[in-house]
């Protein structure tokens, strides 16, 4: 079976035939070496970006000014990076200047950790300068060279650091755990977008516990949007098995909850989330509301929906009840199922249909008419069908006037 590796092995080959050094080199290695599920395959090359472009045909410049090239290959993008050294940064993030260079270890040097900092040649075999795979069999995250030198570089290596050691189940070095206490206030010049993926990347792993008590221990939530002041919230967060939710929106709405913000959509707004997650986490904090105080009924059930349902039940048992999580979303779906109509396209009637039977004019009564309809039909007081619905409005119709 190919490997990624494998797939990009044609570049590597026409990188060595025009007379230039090329290697895997990155994430992809080191979770090769882990024997995780590997991502993207980044190349490093003694070839300039011009020079690649040069040889393949089909390339985009997405930073040749700091030496990467994408090159796409069988319809898959790699980025391929020119050796290089960086001199000062500018703004905790970008090099005020990128210099090419011939040397793999150099260029090797200048990455965050060291077990991110292995090269592996197109026969396998690993280039290893900086003990990463010492620290990859010890579950260790250690900067490379002087922690103090790499977080003022880039400063979101701080969080990246703690999110690895979520991701990975790995510890922080003592002395790259208290570089970052010296210097987390640079986290204040990062931008909200690059701490948002990290974060959600973090809430993902399978340590977010200790990833989580690392964050306060070194004070990292003053510098996150709106977790200033928040320890107790975090820490109560930190208890929750949350490699159990399923997607981003499950995350983000427990992560949420547990913070308890005064507004749930300025609070994600901070974030620089995207409108619909905002609003779906919002709605999904209105039923975990409701049901942590009291049990699903089925009109709440069919309100709700299927989808977001299944959603709010898993992250409830989560925080309250997760050694039954399977069993208590079997339930509510099988609950769902057993209810006469599972949303509203189901109803046999519209809202034209309810105007011609009481014969009334158009107004907010409708949208309020039909949602009694629908809890009579729910509690199966009602059945789905045109004629029984009209005769029971036609009973009901001088509650509705006075009503609505």
């Amino acid at each position: 079976m190919e490997t990624p590796f494998d797939n990009a092995k044609p570049i590597l080959e026409k990188l060595h035939l025009a007379g230039y050094e090329a290697y895997y080199v990155g994430g992809a290695v080191r979770d090769h070496l882990l024997n995780r599920r590997i991502g993207d395959v980044d190349i490093a090359t003694s070839a300039k970006p011009k020079d690649v472009q040069k040889l393949f045909d089909h390339t985009i410049d997405v930073g040749a000014e700091h030496g990467t090239i994408i090159v796409l290959h069988k319809n898959t993008p790699y980025e391929v990076t020119t050796y290089r050294t960086e001199s000062e940064y500018v703004d905790f993030r970008r090099p005020k200047e990128v210099s090419y260079i011939t040397s793999l270890k150099e260029d090797l040097k200048r990455r965050d950790f060291t077990i991110n900092a292995m090269a592996m040649d197109i026969d396998g075999i690993i280039l290893d300068y900086f003990n990463g795979k010492s620290h990859l069999s010890e579950k260790l995250i250690q900067t490379v060279g002087s922690s103090s030198e790499r977080f003022t570089e880039d400063a979101l290596r701080m969080l990246r650091a703690v999110r690895f050691v979520s991701q990975l189940d790995f510890t922080l070095c003592p002395e790259t755990r208290l570089s970052i206490k010296d210097h987390v206030h640079l986290l204040d010049v990062i931008s909200v977008e690059r701490k948002t993926i990290e974060i959600e990347k973090l809430l993902k792993g399978i340590n977010q516990r200790s990833a989580l008590e690392i964050i306060l221990e070194t004070g990292m939530n003053n510098y996150l949007p709106g977790l200033e002041m928040k320890q107790d919230e975090l820490k109560k967060l930190s208890t929750y098995r949350l490699e159990y939710l399923k997607t981003s929106e499950e995350l983000w709405t427990i992560f949420t909850y547990c913070i308890d913000p005064q507004s749930v959509q300025s609070f994600l707004r901070k974030w620089k989330l995207p409108v619909k997650l905002i609003k779906a986490v919002d709605k999904n904090i209105e039923y975990l509301t409701v049901v942590n105080k009291q049990s699903w009924s089925n009109f709440l059930l069919y309100e709700a929906g299927d989808d977001r349902a299944v959603s709010v039940e898993r992250i409830r048992s989560v925080m309250t009840d997760p050694l039954n999580l399977d069993a208590n979303v079997k339930r509510i779906k099988n609950s769902i199922l057993e209810l006469p109509i599972q949303h509203r396209e189901q109803l046999v009637i519209t809202g034209h249909d309810l105007i011609q039977f009481v014969n009334k004019q158009p107004g907010p009564w409708v949208s309020k008419a039909i949602k009694e309809v629908e809890k009579e039909i729910i509690s199966k007081k009602l059945e789905n069908n045109k004629s029984a619905i009209k005769e029971w409005l036609m009973r009901c119709k001088l509650d509705f006037e006075q009503n609505y």
